[in-house]
């Protein structure tokens, strides 16, 4: 940090709140598999954009009453402009309203209020089409430019990137603004000449108005505010001319908008120091957290195992404080549980190779009454899929030869006859477990609703989606539903007990089967899909029966704990984010 930063750091909002810019982050609504860190600076993003309103608003940077006002740099464009058209280089434009009492805050003395479309070439664009430009223009397009810090993220020219439409043209020093809603925030001056897709307006400033001044112009909440306020259409919400030629700007002195650009310029550094050492503090919080809950799940013996806790144990203030830390410690809760790590064996439990012995007997009688078909014999489980060494009275097991019944889901969009029936959707699923919360109904067959219902214990499985996260997840239907599901699902049944329902939903969410689901699921069009016969190759730990019980139970006891700390985390960080927001419409007020 400068030392000039520093000085000014009593009585600065940007400077006096450091920390709380730095701590606040908000987590990103993502999915996906890894341990990358997915949060949102939301700190330092309120931070850039305080520093963006204070500038316009004249409070960034005190003012020189030596400077020449704003007014003559009005006239000065006033004069410039009328100049361009009188002498045919610029197209004369419709006249603008005069400013009543609609000024939205206060400026500071030599400013003036002014409409965008007054002090620029707004809505006046030179076209370019494909046969006009050599091959190495620069081609501009809204995916080349970083939303919130608006750097460019490539520079692309026409060989690289023809087009067949027409193109806007710009020159050095235009500012070039993505006027899409999504995209408001993409503002910047370009350093060379090129063409940019029509989404993006090449704007021209004149007489000494500083360009770059603009673009903070363009890029401060309150204007940001106007634009989507003032966008049209539906798919596509747009800034419209007119009203982006109406919208009041702050305009100061040309000699002060240097030096605002000059400490915006200085502050975005900063924010960008802070950014980068936010995140790289919390990978490498993260990477900790990882490293040491591994030493559990590699323990050999119980000696080893103690250690490794005791270490984290004297250390769990300050190892879980995230959310991204307590989600790794449910994955490796769920790690242990599957090991046999989790709770002690107990010795008078019954072996789970006696139960594969019952379940083979009944299996057996089944195929004989009928009830079952017999099943094609599963390859046995190599070495190499054996990951680790099981706790005595444990089996390593295909799913399939547990004698799973599958079934699809139902197809079907409605039958002409039948009974209105709620069909279970991928959206009906709420955190892994199924919600009624807004389910939607059908006329489906009697047939239908016999083959497809479900019955308590069943589970589900996620057959297709987009996500490798969420294709191939077990939901377990833990209570008695009157609905069928659809063809995104398959269902799994037991009829032969060999899994406690809870041990089974806790696998299917283990590393150990979600790693295993990412190796065999098939990719089409963007699609993950998942099928029976993958699901009956899964090879799965398989507990006595009274340790399944005992798992589940320990299992369930430590998540609601880690609920519990997450829930603290989480209103911490919402309390953090209300005082973020406190100090910034303090600042501004």
């Amino acid at each position: 940090m400068s030392a000039e930063v520093n000085a000014q750091a009593s009585g600065n909002p940007v400077i006096d709140h450091l920390d709380l810019w730095s701590s606040v982050y908000v987590r990103k609504a993502t999915t996906g598999r890894g341990s990358n860190v997915k949060v949102s600076p939301y700190g330092i993003q309120k931070l850039r954009e305080l520093i963006l309103e204070l500038a316009v608003r004249g409070k960034l940077v005190p003012q020189d009453p030596n400077d020449e006002p704003s007014s003559v740099l009005l006239e000065k464009i006033a004069e410039e402009k009328a100049r361009l058209v009188k002498e045919g280089k610029l197209k004369k434009q419709k006249k603008l309203p005069r400013i009543g009492d609609e000024q939205p805050h206060n400026l500071p003395e030599n400013w003036e209020w002014m409409r965008l479309g007054a002090v620029t070439n707004y809505g006046v664009t030179e076209k370019a089409n494909p046969g006009d430009v050599d091959d190495d223009v620069w081609v501009l397009e809204l995916e080349d430019v970083e939303k919130v810090t608006s750097r460019l993220l490539k520079r692309i020219r026409y060989s690289e990137r023809p087009f067949k439409s027409a193109k806007n043209r710009f020159e050095i020093g235009d500012v070039l603004y993505g006027k899409l809603r999504p995209y408001l925030d993409k503002v910047l001056v370009a350093d060379e000449s090129g063409v940019c897709t029509t989404e993006i307006i090449p704007i021209r400033s004149y007489a000494g108005f500083v360009s770059e001044y603009l673009r903070l112009l363009l890029k401060a909440p309150s204007f940001i505010i106007y634009a989507n306020e003032s966008t049209h259409g539906m798919n596509l919400p747009r800034l419209g001319t007119d009203k982006a030629r109406l919208a009041l700007i702050p305009v100061a002195p040309a000699a002060e908008q240097h030096r605002i650009v000059a400490k915006v310029n200085e502050l975005m550094a900063l924010c960008d120091h802070l950014e980068q050492q936010q995140t790289d503090s919390l990978q490498a919080h993260q990477t900790l957290v990882e490293t040491l809950l591994r030493t559990l799940v590699d323990a050999s013996d119980a000696e080893s195992t103690q250690q490794a806790w005791s270490r984290i144990a004297e250390h769990f203030d300050t190892l879980f404080t995230t959310e991204a830390s307590i989600d790794q410690l449910k994955q490796t809760i769920l790690q242990l549980a599957v090991m046999g790590k989790l709770v002690p064996q107990d010795p008078n439990d019954e072996p789970a190779s006696v139960l594969l012995e019952k379940i083979a007997e009944e299996q057996a009688g089944l195929i004989k009454e009928g009830k079952i078909r017999k099943k094609i014999a599963l390859l046995e489980i190599s070495t190499d899929e054996k990951l680790f060494d099981l706790p005595f009275g444990w089996e390593w097991v295909r799913l399939g030869a547990l004698s799973p019944d599958f079934q699809n889901g139902a197809s079907s969009r409605g039958d002409k006859e039948g009974k209105e029936t709620v069909v279970l959707r991928l959206a009906d699923i709420d955190n892994w477990r199924i919600s009624l919360a807004e389910p939607r109904s059908l006329t489906i067959a009697e047939s239908s609703i016999n083959k497809y219902s479900l019955e308590k214990n069943d589970v589900l499985i996620i057959r297709v989606n987009g996500s490798a996260d969420i294709v191939g997840r077990f939901v377990l239907c833990d209570r008695e539903i009157k609905a069928i599901y659809c063809d995104h699902f398959i269902r799994m049944r037991f009829p032969v007990q060999a899994l406690v329902p809870a041990y089974l939903e806790l696998l299917g969410s283990s590393s150990l089967v979600r790693q295993k689901i990412n190796d065999l699921f098939v990719s089409t069009a963007g699609q993950k899909t998942v099928n029976q016969k993958h699901i009956g190759s899964l090879a799965i730990t398989l507990p006595p029966l009274a340790e399944q019980h005992r798992i589940v139970a320990k299992v369930n006891e430590l998540m609601a704990l880690c609920d519990t700390l997450k829930a603290r985390i989480q209103d911490a960080q919402t309390a953090q984010v209300h005082l973020a927001d406190a100090v910034v419409e303090q600042a501004v007020a």
